[in-house]
């Protein structure tokens, strides 16, 4: 089994090492205890990438894990709110090649009793040499050194200062005034600072984009994840190679209809590798 990348204890943590730590708990099977972390806060409770990212990581130290991730689906019941709270990971059945696992966040509400705010499946697996092709090829765009890296403005959500990112075409609207005509975003992203890639930082990557409804109206309107999957079509050692480098990551809207759209991203190295894709839906409002 394979584990998600730790710093040596002679450097500092990387702050998505902090963000995603978890600790067994006592007396409980398949729970361990986490902490909210300030630096990935978003508008109303954690950045929903470091979410997933969580949850994998349960995935990932669990002793009885079969192979690596293969896909991920979290479904955002309720918004975490800042402090303690404890993940479920159990695996509800293992096969020859593939495992499944059902997750779920809890935090104690006012009175002290445990809410569910998250819940989430995941499917690992064993990965075996076979025929490979790729039918998504990597958009031809300048390298990530030719675009300039945005600056976070005083004030924006603490997450955003997490990643560098350095958009390459319909990043935010120039103009908050209704005359969006399209949803795609093309972006080269990493952590940051820069951290070697593994399947916790790239279940966080994959929700890095801003909402699509966003871009298509040129309105920014309320609007939230209500379920992500996150498909890994990548490799350990894939990862490994990529590094600390580069990912372009693609996304688009495709429908947008009575307070709800959908999003797909595909994310790719430098090197044209397909590491992963994801779909999610989206809640809005007018």
């Amino acid at each position: 089994m394979t584990s998600s990348s730790n710093p040596s204890s002679s450097s500092p943590r990387h702050p998505l090492d902090e963000a995603v730590q978890l600790a067994p708990a006592q007396g409980a099977a398949d729970q361990y205890q986490g902490q909210t972390h300030p630096g990935y806060w978003n508008m109303v409770g954690p950045f929903g990438g470091i979410t997933a990212a969580t949850l994998l990581q349960a995935v990932l130290q669990h002793p009885d894990r079969l192979g690596d991730p293969l896909s991920l689906t979290v479904n955002y019941a309720g918004a975490l709110s800042a402090g303690p709270f404890t993940v479920q990971a159990t695996p509800v059945r293992t096969n020859r090649s593939t495992q499944h696992w059902t997750l779920s966040i809890l935090q104690a509400d006012a009175d002290g009793a445990p809410v569910v705010t998250t819940t989430a499946t995941a499917v690992t697996a064993v990965r075996r040499e076979t025929w490979s092709v790729g039918d998504m090829p990597m958009p031809e765009v300048p390298p990530a050194v030719e675009h300039k890296a945005i600056v976070a403005p005083m004030g924006a959500v603490e997450w955003l200062n997490r990643y560098e990112m350095r958009p390459v075409t319909g990043f935010i609207p120039r103009n908050w005034d209704g005359s969006g005509d399209h949803s795609l975003t093309q972006l080269w992203m990493r952590d940051a600072p820069p951290r070697p890639l593994d399947f916790v930082a790239l279940a966080a990557l994959a929700d890095v984009f801003f909402p699509r409804v966003w871009l298509r109206r040129a309105r920014q309107v309320p609007a939230g994840t209500v379920s992500i999957t996150v498909y890994f079509h990548a490799t350990a050692a894939q990862l490994q190679a990529t590094g600390t480098g580069f990912l372009l990551g693609q996304a688009r809207g495709q429908e947008f209809r009575n307070g709800f759209f959908d999003q797909t991203v595909q994310l790719w190295n430098e090197a044209g590798t397909l590491l992963a894709t994801s779909h999610q839906i989206v809640y809005y409002k007018e």
